[in-house]
């Protein structure tokens, strides 16, 4: 009992988010066996493989995504997704939609609901900013950089989506046509991008 109450404080105390990874417990300090002691203490759910949830932690509108970044952390949050997140448009993805290393193997995501795209060179990491989601660390295209990568993957989500984000990441003010061109240029995206935003400035 007192073994158990100990893990349990230490497992109060540990910097985890939400859904973390075994491995996320064992880097501070929470073996795999404990996990498991911990699972059966009823702390911790046991969320698909490798994929692991507090099971008093507060479910916010971002719980899947905090899941799919507990799962794939070197996952970039992008397109309709971030989007979403950022309040541009009105998207409502039915999916995660997550880049990741061109030549990074698919991760195992189980049920969790994701498209994947791919990203290269400087795409990894122009416009990628730092965030979280329930405490879960994550990155997430910003505003600008999302706008641009509507157009350049308007193959997979339709050009409609491409424009409002523009017009609206304008209109709101979320992005400026400065940094939009800007994030065009380093993902070589300018021939895409330049006949709307010109469009715009009529």
């Amino acid at each position: 009992m007192i073994e158990q109450t100990k893990i349990g404080d230490r497992f109060a105390e540990a910097d985890l988010g939400a859904y973390f990874r075994p491995c996320d417990a064992e880097a501070v300090g929470i073996s795999y066996p404990q996990l498991r002691r911990l699972e059966g203490l009823g702390l911790v759910e046991r969320e698909g493989w490798g994929l692991y949830r507090k099971t008093h932690a507060d479910i916010t509108r971002h719980h899947t995504l905090a899941a799919v970044c507990a799962r794939v952390p070197q996952a970039v949050i992008c397109l309709l997704t971030a989007l979403e997140v950022h309040d541009i448009g009105t998207q409502k993805p039915r999916h995660v939609w997550i880049a990741i290393p061109h030549k990074a193997r698919v991760p195992t995501l189980g049920r969790l609901p994701v498209r994947i795209t791919r990203f290269s060179s400087a795409a990894l990491t122009y416009g990628v900013e730092d965030t979280d989601f329930e405490g879960v660390p994550a990155r997430i295209t910003t505003p600008a950089r999302t706008v641009v990568d509507c157009f350049r993957f308007r193959s997979k989500i339709g050009l409609e989506p491409a424009l409002e984000a523009l017009h609206d990441a304008l209109d709101d003010r979320r992005a400026t046509p400065g940094q939009i061109w800007r994030a065009a240029e380093v993902c070589g995206a300018r021939s895409l991008v330049e006949p709307a935003l010109r469009m715009r400035s009529y």
